[in-house]
């Protein structure tokens, strides 16, 4: 295909140009972008993205104009020389791991060594000893040895405690033997396992003179250090193309009794004694599991953030983009109308708008008690369980493990933070009509990779049993008479103590009432299931449904309550001038409101809110906040601060060339248009010529 014709360049949008429309968009709002990006990222973050990506951008293999044209091979090839300069920038520049994570999230694919960072090296570094860290996380760090962490199983997911894969110990030789004993005990979907790593940090039944202790973590080298080919006895691969995530190297892995030393157990919780073959616990089961907690911790904190970028795109695009005339414009107004005035773009946008706010604020919560929790178990230590607790999905027990609160706010929150993300890219990508569809959209590819958060580290529909469980038993201990202890047993208490005389929260008057009115729901579901449970004595499985409900309520209190404190605390007031602080109440509200009218029948049948009120939350107040909210739309996005490099959208750009950057894109990076293809069936030849494009500047 010839060059884009000179006629063909001079070519512009008809009507107001995207970056007039933009302009004018700004104008509306006084909101200062700056002190909003600093208050949602911080001076320190926005000068760092600044400086890494000026350094990104100027290597030749960060050059992303040809992401959406790749197939799979191109694009997990250019993964991986991508995370290979990623590495070499971070020895070269000397970075930290924030200055390494903000470099990865600008580049914004996972890459081969996704995983060797965020599960291998933590597992080391919280469940390995001071020696098993010396020989294994001491080279991880420096890339010398690259890992995996494999749990999850052909035939087992969510379900550790089902996990297949078998670790035998041999006292005769003090060693352990990994093996697969079925096919659906094959590792599967492991990141960074496919064809990256040569070690993995494998989850497999303990058994010791036939007993099983449960699933530990061992350290198992599986493709030999200078062939990079698989060991003896180990079967090693990529599972395939999947939806997304396709620059990540997901693979399977199967043991055919392979031996490993006994110091390849990790042992900071529990070991074997050599001497005595005798199974040692060094602290609490449920520490274990601290790798999970942390990892459900930090999806929650980046869900905002994830589903920003589509909210930007779609919002920048909606202001440019035109369609039809107002039906009730004045007489004599000519033109097409903004498609984000239609009230119908804004209810789906809008409250998307507020909930990245939201889940900003409650990301933030979930880590400062993420943190607080893990200083205060290094400072004391961590209380050891009951060496009775059974394996089954409800522990009944009143009372709670050191764990117990974070491990359920993080479950719950993980599920509902990435339904909200995952649910509302997919929202954003239709806001934007025909064009959504396009990869140049830059939504599309972000979706499908982001989609498998919702199944991954515990999947969401599962998790919502967890939360239930933790609910039930505080709401026992609530019944018992124990103080409250926490959040969550103060606010069954207090329903407990309020349940006869039935409660009158003003939901469209007080801000304050409006958390309550979410507390109150929560605790009526949680005591209603308890009634179910322990007084009509249903079946764990026959209340599911009811779980779910309970858990998503439980989280949507928790976003409100986390999103309300940051409000109110004083920290947002000292960072923002009071427009912008008004502006994020009405977000607040937004958010809150549409929840709450969405969920209406629970807020009715519970006594949180009266059907009038519901109403008029939906017919008044929602819809007067959308129109107050609107004018400052682009400017809220702004705040997130997302360089159109990153972004990597024709839609979404800042300055609104949206037209200019598709047909740029289309006809002048398409590799495709540089194919002449025979079209007619008789003849064989499928390609008559193919030569390179030439690329030109926008």
């Amino acid at each position: 295909m010839a060059p884009t014709p000179a006629w063909v360049k001079q070519l512009k949008p008809s009507g107001p140009q995207g970056h007039e429309l933009l302009d004018a968009e700004r104008a509306k709002s006084d909101i200062p972008v700056d002190k909003l990006q600093e208050l949602l990222l911080t001076k320190d973050v926005i000068e760092r993205r600044k400086r890494i990506l000026e350094i990104l951008k100027s290597e030749p293999v960060f050059d992303k104009s040809s992401n959406y044209f790749n197939g799979r091979m191109e694009r997990f090839e250019r993964a991986l020389a991508r995370e290979k300069k990623l590495q070499l920038l971070r020895r070269k520049h000397n970075w930290d791991i924030e200055e390494l994570r903000t470099a990865t999230d600008a580049v914004g694919e996972p890459g081969p060594y996704a995983l060797h960072e965020a599960m291998f090296k933590v597992t080391l570094s919280e469940q390995g000893t001071p020696e098993q860290q010396e020989k294994f996380l001491k080279p991880a760090s420096d890339y010398k040895l690259i890992g995996c962490y494999a749990q999850t199983e052909l035939g087992h997911g969510s379900n550790v405690r089902g996990l297949e894969t078998t670790a035998t110990w041999n006292p005769e030789d003090k060693t352990f033997t990994i093996h697969s004993p079925h096919l659906t005990a094959s590792k599967w979907w492991i990141g960074s396992l496919g064809r990256t790593a040569n070690h993995a940090c494998v989850m497999a039944q303990l058994y010791i003179n036939g007993k099983s202790f449960g699933p530990h973590p061992f350290i198992v080298q599986i493709r030999d250090m200078k062939t990079h080919e698989p060991l003896e006895n180990i079967h090693v691969g990529d599972i395939g193309p999947k939806f997304g995530y396709n620059t990540m190297d997901n693979g399977f892995l199967l043991f055919n009794n392979v031996k490993v030393p006994h110091f390849n157990m990790l042992s900071r919780f529990s070991r074997i004694d050599p001497q005595t073959n005798k199974y040692v616990r060094q602290g609490s089961p449920s520490l274990i599991y601290g790798t999970l907690t942390w990892v459900r911790s930090t999806i929650v904190m980046q869900a905002g953030s994830v589903l920003a970028r589509g909210v930007t795109i779609a919002t920048r695009y909606c202001a440019v983009r035109r369609q039809f005339q107002d039906r009730d414009a004045p007489q004599g107004e000519i033109g097409e109308n903004p498609v984000l005035n239609y009230t119908i773009v804004q209810i789906r946008l809008l409250p998307l708008l507020a909930a990245t706010f939201a889940l900003h604020f409650t990301g933030k919560g979930m880590m400062n008690l993420y943190q607080e929790n893990q200083k205060r178990m290094n400072e004391s230590g961590a209380k050891r369980e009951s060496e009775t607790r059974g394996a089954g999905p409800e522990e009944t027990q009143a009372g709670s493990d050191i764990l117990a609160d974070l491990h359920a706010t993080s479950c719950g929150l993980k599920a509902l933070s990435s339904t909200i993300a995952a649910e509302g890219l997919e929202a954003c990508r239709r806001a934007c009509g025909g064009h959504g569809y396009s990869s140049f959209s830059g939504i599309g590819s972000w979706y499908a990779d982001y989609l498998p958060t919702v199944t991954w580290e515990g999947d969401n529909y599962m998790l919502t049993q967890q939360v239930a469980r933790y609910l039930l038993k505080s709401a026992r201990s609530v019944l018992s008479g124990a103080k409250p202890t926490n959040d969550t047993t103060r606010i069954l208490a207090s329903f407990r103590a309020r349940s006869e005389i039935g409660c009158a929260f003003d939901i469209l008057g007080s801000d304050e009432d409006l958390v309550s009115a979410f507390a109150w729901r929560a605790s009526f579901l949680t005591f209603e299931a308890l009634k179910h449970r322990d007084e009509h004595k249903k079946p764990w499985n026959d209340l599911l449904v009811d779980f779910y409900r309970l858990s998503k309520a439980h989280s949507q209190y928790l976003v409100v309550k986390n999103f309300y404190e940051a409000l109110k605390n004083g920290d947002v007031a000292s960072q923002v001038d009071a427009t912008t602080q008004d502006v994020l109440w009405k977000l607040f509200r937004l958010w809150a409101l549409n929840t709450l009218e969405q969920e209406g029948s629970e807020f009715f049948a519970s006594g949180a809110s009266s059907r009038h009120q519901i109403s008029l939350a939906r017919t008044n107040a929602v819809m007067k906040l959308l129109k107050e909210i609107r004018p400052h739309a682009v400017r809220l996005v702004d705040g997130w601060g997302f360089d159109d490099w990153v972004l990597d959208s024709s839609l979404g750009r800042y300055d609104g060339k949206v037209y200019e950057d598709m047909f740029y894109r289309a006809s002048e990076l398409n590799p495709l248009n540089g194919v002449t293809v025979d079209p007619y069936p008789e003849n064989e030849v499928l390609f008559k010529k193919v030569e390179p494009l030439v690329k030109a500047k926008l």
